[in-house]
């Protein structure tokens, strides 16, 4: 492993979507010199005057070739770009010795190039979002806490279900409000979903047929299983010694919702692409994002481990956040956590290779009080 790339002071955030917010101005408060690209220079300005940032950060027009000419050794790249777009931007950071940073699970592509990036002294930071991100620090806090009470080596059983939705603060008919792109959302659905249900490994080809009611904190929402949970049983730290009664990662939506969707289940079993892709354009004209309505976000992590002779421990965590007119609470959520990791990469604190969000209990105490101290909102309780 090379050392350490020492952070330049400049960052480069791509992209200023619907998951931008106020953690673009905490950056431009950590860094010495920031560029926001976009597809135009005038579309960059745009966007910087829309959240206050007009001579704060550099507008820049977006192309590959573009950015890589400005890269210098030690510069973080953020990208809000789909996470397709990743792995030639990674490529890119690594050829030019600068650190990477996103809020998009890891994927293959991104994954095969993290031995050139330990190799260059690059940080690859991902996960560092809402979900995927503080769902792992939620996560993480509760298996440490709950190791402490019940041992590593006793026999104990556990369920674990952590699920994350934004939908509308005002129900409507349809039941949801976009908070990305609604291609991306269609495409979640039509992914198989592994979890593990009643102590066995479980797979719902179509996601939206394992939907059940949950209650979180007296309120009824409708949820089902996402991606796959299961590699996250290791990721997460939980003993050998204890057994999955169910282990689900997965998705929020307001009671109602799979009725209200119906329509868009039967056009998602039959389509093909050509044919979701024109449906994710019709969801998008028929069910507009507007500066008026406001979002809610619910993100929702729990723990119980039962062992030996009544011995047990339970604990959550709860957010539970509405936007306002200044930013959405998805927007909120998703880039100050991710801003609060770009400035672990300007301060040096993480390390070459591949960083998420959460890789430790301790670190993940950390960003929550962190998280905390920038007014992020949310509970921890638990019943020992």
């Amino acid at each position: 492993m090379s050392e350490l790339v020492p952070a330049s002071g400049t960052v480069h955030w791509i992209g200023t979507g619907l998951s931008t917010g106020s953690g673009l101005a905490r950056v431009c408060e950590a860094a010495e010199r920031v560029r926001v690209w976009h597809r135009t220079e005038e579309r960059a300005a745009e966007a910087l005057e829309r959240l206050g940032l007009t001579g704060r950060a550099e507008p820049r027009a977006y192309t590959l070739p573009a950015l890589t000419a400005q890269l210098a050794p030690g510069d973080v790249v953020v990208s809000m770009l789909p996470a397709p777009e990743h792995a030639g931007i990674l490529a890119a950071c690594v050829a030019r010795k600068a650190h990477f940073a996103c809020s998009s699970y890891v994927s293959d592509a991104v994954l095969e190039q993290v031995p050139a990036a330990l190799a260059a002294g690059v940080v690859v930071l991902t996960e560092a979002g809402l979900d995927p991100g503080i769902d792992h620090l939620f996560a993480h806090s509760l298996v440490a806490r709950a190791r402490d009470a019940i041992g590593d080596g006793t026999a104990a059983s556990y369920r674990l279900t952590s699920y994350c939705g934004g939908i509308p603060a005002v129900p409507n008919d349809f039941r949801y409000r976009f908070s990305w792109a609604p291609l991306g959302v269609l495409g979640a659905l039509r992914s198989p979903a592994r979890y593990i249900e009643d102590g066995a490994e479980t797979t719902a080809a179509r996601p939206w047929e394992a939907t059940r009611r949950h209650v979180v904190d007296g309120e009824g929402f409708e949820v089902y299983p996402n991606r796959d949970s299961v590699p996250f049983v290791e990721q997460y730290g939980m003993p050998p010694a204890w057994k999955a009664r169910s282990f689900v990662r997965g998705t929020l939506r307001l009671e109602g919702w799979l009725r209200a969707w119906d329509a868009v289940f039967e056009e998602l079993k039959g389509g093909d692409d050509a044919r979701i892709a024109a449906l994710a354009r019709e969801l998008a004209a028929a069910y507009p994002t507007t500066d008026t309505d406001r979002d809610r976000v619910v993100l929702a992590v729990s723990l119980d481990v039962r062992g030996p002779a009544g011995q047990a421990w339970s604990g959550s965590y709860l957010l539970d956040l509405v936007g306002d007119e200044e930013e959405s609470a998805m927007a909120r959520c998703v880039s100050r956590t991710l801003a609060l990791g770009v400035g672990h990469v300007l301060d040096g604190s993480l390390p070459p290779g591949l960083s998420r969000a959460a890789e430790t209990a301790a670190r993940s105490e950390e960003w929550l009080r962190e998280l905390a101290l920038e007014g992020m909102e949310f509970t921890l309780r638990v019943d020992a």
